[in-house]
């Protein structure tokens, strides 16, 4: 039976000012996100709000689920998933473009 340690792969430490960072660029997208709630964009409201919560979603994979550090096995695994996201969206949107409206 093989016995394998934790020196056998090299481990990242992430400093806490890079965790500092991160937390602080969190609050200011939320505040950004609360901020944009408030003023009328008409339809980009919708927009810029998820532009704002995918790149908080993409700062905590990245840093405090430390995929940044991780092989691309890991990367294949974790943007499966957006791009099947991705195209149930896409097939969401072809559908409610073409149906026809029956009085």
């Amino acid at each position: 039976m093989a016995s394998h340690s934790h020196s056998d792969k090299h481990e990242h430490i992430t400093t806490y000012k890079t965790y500092l960072i991160v937390w602080a660029v969190l609050m200011v997208l939320t505040v950004v996100t609360v901020y944009v709630s408030y003023v009328d964009f008409g339809a980009l409201n919708v927009v810029i709000a998820m532009g704002v919560a995918s790149i908080k979603a993409a700062a905590v994979a990245l840093f405090f689920m430390h995929l940044k550090f991780e092989d691309s096995i890991t990367w294949v695994f974790a943007l499966f998933p957006l791009g099947l996201l991705f195209l149930l969206i896409l097939m969401t949107f072809v559908d409610m473009t073409t149906r026809v409206v029956v009085p």
